[in-house]
């Protein structure tokens, strides 16, 4: 299982990569390959101020929908619009072109609530 060590991640299976104030948020390897083949992302409008843990879509496989929840406060800025026509790359590739959404993240102190790769790791492998 891929679980690279340069993002931040969540219990509920999301990650993020920062760059200055802007997030990128995806679910995670372990999350793509238990959710299965993935045939649709729903997310919410652009401009949309979440909550840390606050619903900001939602990922349709072929037995299943599952809420995204974001990892910390923030603006949805940008949405995958790849993931449209090709929402599969979640699950191809879900730390690159498999990327949900982009955020101005609002809070930056929420990240040190985030774990890192080594404590993600030991929380999927119990």
């Amino acid at each position: 299982m891929n679980i690279p060590s340069n993002l931040k991640y969540t219990q509920d299976h999301e990650w993020i990569s920062v760059d200055g104030a802007i997030g990128t948020v995806g679910i995670t390897d372990f999350a793509q390959s238990e959710l299965g083949d993935i045939v649709y992302v729903d997310i919410p409008s652009i401009g949309e101020i979440i909550a840390k843990n606050d619903v900001f879509g939602s990922v349709e496989a072929v037995k299943t929908v599952s809420d995204l929840f974001l990892p910390v406060s923030g603006e949805i800025l940008e949405f995958n619009t790849d993931l449209e026509s090709v929402p599969e790359n979640v699950n191809k590739d879900p730390y690159g072109k498999g990327w949900i959404v982009k955020i101005k993240i609002s809070n930056p102190n929420e990240l040190t609530e985030l774990m890192d790769a080594e404590a993600y790791s030991e929380l999927v492998e119990k």
